[in-house]
């Protein structure tokens, strides 16, 4: 699968800004958004080839968030990578168990970054 169109969702205006920067040089277009229901919404419209999802968000976190993108049947195969600043052993499984193919922990380097689209790609 190629990666043309890449959803980055994070509550902060400086790692969105980061993971922006380093995914707009491999995808064509790049997509934003600042919470998870937004993220949901725009997963729904713009139907993106994957997903960069922040895990601590308001009103909706990343989780809800991922849950509500694989129970929808027109978005449920978009793959999903959490980038959190949540990197315990537990934390990395409760984002597989919610449908995630892909986990970076924060601070994040855009080697990271990129190996994710090149593993899903």
């Amino acid at each position: 699968m190629s990666i043309n169109k890449i959803l980055v969702v994070d509550d902060s205006k400086v790692d969105l800004a980061n993971i922006e920067k380093i995914v707009s040089e491999v995808a064509s277009t790049v997509i934003t958004a600042t919470d998870g229901a937004e993220a949901v919404e725009k997963a729904k419209t713009e139907k993106p080839d994957l997903i960069f999802l922040d895990v601590v968000m308001q009103p909706m976190d990343g989780y809800q968030a991922c849950r509500e993108i694989r129970n929808n049947d027109s978005t449920k195969n978009i793959p999903i990578v959490f980038v959190t600043g949540k990197g315990e052993k537990a934390d990395r499984m409760w984002a597989k168990m919610q449908g995630g193919e892909g986990f970076v922990q924060k601070p994040f380097t855009s080697e990271e970054i990129l190996e994710q689209i090149n593993k899903l790609s």
